[in-house]
């Protein structure tokens, strides 16, 4: 049993945080889950769940103290770089014990039919003209493809846009991914002749890129920021023992 009734503070929004949190809960940890609350529904998380932005580093620093949190886990998404960056300079301005659980990238495998761009805007200019792109991006990331009028997108999102999508040519198609055998069904239904993405990693939509490969579909893949390897670690297990080790 945790050695202390202070709360482990993950910063969320991920399937990694969501399986932390049941793996902490269950060894006896109170735990609070923060998300950006982006996502309308986010499916049932384990322990204490707050929704809402902290005002920066220091925000999140006041909180921290205020709630008295015995750790601080960064568990947000690999492009997250700003909340991010506010955890690592909140957790040294108040000395909590700090720890990144940063999955890790898509590996390019045989097969793979990969342009890698290191922004947004690389990506939009990599597109071929009257091409039929999979956009499987977050709705904050859709605006710089506006410019692009000599290309038919279908954006696919969990939630509807809170506003009308500023693309010339597009389709909207809300749904979660599926498994390879739908992605590939997916893909040839819609007519579709490259995937832009995110090299976010993880298994939860890495289905989409195994389906493009057994298509010979192109990727245009937006690879990560750099991000420091210290205070990182790559899976749940890694973070359940710094855990265990720090609070012990």
């Amino acid at each position: 049993m945790p050695a202390s009734d202070r709360p482990v503070l993950i910063l969320g929004g991920t399937a990694e945080a969501v399986k932390l949190a049941s793996a902490l809960v269950a060894m006896g940890y109170r735990t609070i889950s923060s998300l950006a609350g982006r996502t309308s529904n986010p499916g049932k998380i384990e322990g204490e769940v707050r929704i809402g932005g902290f005002g920066g580093a220091d925000g999140l620093a006041d909180y921290l103290r205020r709630e008295n949190i015995a750790l601080l886990v960064d568990a947000t998404h690999p492009f997250a770089t700003q909340i991010s960056d506010n955890a690592l300079a909140a957790a040294d301005a108040t000395g909590i014990p700090f720890v990144r659980l940063e999955r890790p990238d898509w590996q390019r495998k045989p097969g793979d039919s990969w342009t890698s761009v290191t922004s947004i805007e690389d990506a939009v200019s990599a597109i071929p003209s009257k091409a039929r792109i999979l956009l499987a991006l977050g709705r904050q990331h859709i605006a710089p493809f506006s410019r692009r009028h000599d290309v038919h997108f279908v954006v696919r999102m969990i939630d509807p846009p809170e506003a009308p999508l500023d693309l010339f040519d597009f389709e909207l198609e809300l749904s979660r991914p599926g498994k390879k055998d739908d992605e590939a069904a997916f893909l040839t239904r819609k007519r579709l002749t490259h995937i832009v993405c995110r090299n976010s990693g993880g298994g939860a939509s890495y289905a989409k890129i195994a389906a493009a490969r057994e298509l010979g579909l192109p990727v245009i893949m937006i690879e990560r920021p750099y991000r420091p390897a210290s205070h990182t670690l790559p899976d749940t297990p890694g973070v359940l023992q710094f855990v265990e080790e720090t609070l012990r």
